[in-house]
């Protein structure tokens, strides 16, 4: 009787720390909700990383279910007036019921470590992004981005994500897997973005490579362009990467809706990729997502998701 009792809040542990974990991850769910442009919590334009010091007053006080009593303190990062650190450590605690037996298990997802240096304040800035664990260290974003006076355009140039639909945590997702371009693949280059009113773009001109080392003169394009309203959002993105091996193009639509407590999101890729060695594969990827706000602080999420190869 006693195993059974520890057996069953173990699992019950079990699932609240995965739900808390769920709770913590940042998403573009979360942009569609408020109405916000990625820009508006994170240092990098496109999402992803390091927050802005609106992004992590915001994580501490509106998004919190219950916020901790620290006075008129609040986290923003700053070591110094030119100087900002931030960090992601995420662990995950799971249960995996096989034939006769369930196995717990506890594994380190990520940590990782984010530097934003203000070398010009509000001009130039320097951008690192370094995962620490699992396994040795890991560079994912280094990258200087210069800022026009009124904050309308900007230039990049280093290793960043490129510019393509939903900037989503899960990489595994089949939108970010079938278009190759995800958080896991950063390529050297350089990018330019332009974000006025409701309008956003970025384009971007890169090795192709995903960081790795360069073999052919080819280069990759990337750009998307989108809208952004209070309650809802429509965009559209396209990649060519023009290598020696064959030539792989993406082009995608994205939409995000907010309707009372449900938040959705919504993607559609096209890729032909002409690099396989028994011929070209025409793919179609789609991502549909929906985000209910149970309460302040916790967020129920359910994804349907596809990835189909098209015959010629």
């Amino acid at each position: 009787m006693t195993s059974r009792l520890s057996r069953s809040f173990l699992q019950c542990l079990l699932v609240a720390l995965g739900f808390l974990a769920l709770r913590a991850q940042a998403e573009p769910y979360l942009a569609v909700q408020m109405g916000l442009k990625c820009s508006q919590c994170h240092v990098n334009p496109t999402g992803g990383g390091l927050r802005t010091a609106f992004g992590d007053i915001f994580a501490q006080t509106v998004l919190a279910a219950q916020r901790l009593d620290t006075g008129a303190d609040v986290w923003t990062g700053d070591v110094t007036k030119f100087l900002r650190l931030g960090g992601d450590l995420r662990y995950d605690a799971s249960a995996t019921q096989v034939p006769h037996r369930t196995v717990y298990q506890f594994q380190m997802e990520q940590t990782r470590i984010y530097l934003e240096a203000n070398v010009i304040p509000e001009r130039l800035l320097v951008y690192v992004d370094e995962q620490v664990a699992p396994g040795g260290a890991l560079n994912r974003e280094a990258y200087a981005v210069f800022w026009s006076t009124a904050h309308d355009w900007y230039l990049k140039a280093g290793q960043m994500y490129l510019p393509f639909g939903f900037r989503l945590e899960d990489q595994t997702a089949f939108v970010r897997q079938a278009t190759g371009i995800n958080m896991t693949a950063p390529d050297n280059g350089v990018e330019f973005g332009w974000l006025r009113g409701h309008w956003d773009a970025q384009i971007a001109f890169s090795n192709g490579t995903a960081a790795g080392a360069v073999t052919d003169n080819g280069k990759q394009y990337s750009g998307q362009l989108s809208y952004v309203e209070s309650r809802w959002r429509l965009g559209l993105a396209g990649n060519f990467n023009n290598k020696t091996a064959g030539n792989k193009s993406a082009y995608g639509l994205f939409a995000g809706l907010h309707t009372g407590p449900i938040s959705w999101l919504a993607e559609a890729d096209l890729i032909d990729d002409k690099s396989f060695p028994n011929g070209g594969r025409r793919m179609a990827a789609t991502l549909l997502e929906a985000n209910w706000l149970v309460a302040k602080g916790t967020i129920s999420s359910s994804r349907a998701s596809s990835w189909t190869r098209i015959e010629p």
